[in-house]
């Protein structure tokens, strides 16, 4: 499996349920869940974007880990800190509904399982993905 291929997929899919989740949820929720979507949303991809750039720096062309483990371990730490801090000052300042806020957090597992899902059809099927 080629893993620029797929990871372009995952991102379009990110968006794309990105603007699927806001959409409904401007309409039939509020303006704070609906932000708490669009911001969680923002957050997941943007940390899960970091973390491919990441994975992929640390690991060579070749695929053999070429990294400072500590720096890697370091660099994950830092980003978890971080994104668990701009959570609790959203939440904290009540500019997002914290269920909202989860929805759009959740944006990248379902990404991965829409991407799974159809990649378990396509080869059952004898497509080619």
């Amino acid at each position: 499996m080629d893993w620029t291929k797929t990871f372009r997929i995952l991102k379009t899919l990110n968006w794309t349920i990105l603007l699927i989740l806001s959409s409904v949820s401007y309409v039939f929720m509020g303006n704070t869940f609906t932000a708490g979507v669009i911001l969680g949303g923002f957050l997941i991809i943007a940390n899960f974007n970091i973390l491919q750039h990441t994975i992929t720096k640390a690991f060579g062309a070749d695929g053999v880990f070429g990294a400072n483990k500590g720096a890697v371990v370091g660099k994950y730490y830092l980003r978890l800190a971080a994104l668990g801090l701009l959570i609790y000052l959203l939440i904290r300042q009540r500019w997002v509904n914290p269920v909202g806020l989860a929805v759009g957090l959740s944006v990248v597992v379902f990404s991965i399982v829409t991407l799974g899902v159809h990649m378990v059809f396509s080869k059952s099927s004898g497509e080619v993905a």
